[in-house]
């Protein structure tokens, strides 16, 4: 009797089995005829992501363009100033200023307008140039070699950017 009991146990646990692994085989069909279905909306929903994605980096390099265009017309500006400078300082102005004492070329170069001043003393022999600077007062001395290196002003308050 034991015996006839684990064998109907056994076939009733087989055909159970039997079945569920035909639910679980239903399931998979179901499953793949789902992922089958929303294939196309879902590439469709990833491309319009990708769009998107694409959409907003394009704005952020022409966002940097800008900043770079206004950064290259600063520079063009930089350059065409100190040009300027560079020219108003003729070789005969130059060569008078180089034949004379420091101490007296220095106390003229004080009360000359900056930028001319700065111009001539670039154009001066470097010997010559560094002893007119040295007889000069150092805080005069130091504008006028910040206008020599025309390092572009800037506001103390603006931020670098990357």
């Amino acid at each position: 009797m034991i015996i006839k009991t684990l064998q109907s146990v056994s076939l009733a646990t087989l055909l159970v089995i039997g079945a569920s692994d035909q639910s679980v085989w239903a399931q998979d069909a179901k499953n793949n005829q789902y992922c089958a279905n929303i294939a196309d909306a879902a590439s469709d929903a990833r491309f319009a992501l990708q769009r998107q994605a694409l959409a907003d980096m394009e704005k952020e390099i022409e966002g940097r363009i800008k900043v770079l265009e206004a950064k290259r017309a600063e520079y063009e500006e930089w350059l065409r100033r100190r040009n300027e400078v560079l020219e108003k300082a003729d070789e005969t102005i130059v060569l008078i200023y180089s034949r004379m004492r420091p101490d007296a070329a220095a106390l003229q170069l004080t009360n000359m307008d900056e930028e001319i001043a700065a111009a001539v003393i670039a154009k001066l022999n470097p010997r010559v140039a560094s002893a007119v600077l040295n007889e000069m007062e150092p805080g005069r001395a130091a504008q006028l070699a910040n206008v020599i290196t025309d390092a572009p002003k800037r506001d103390k308050n603006t931020v670098r950017q990357n």
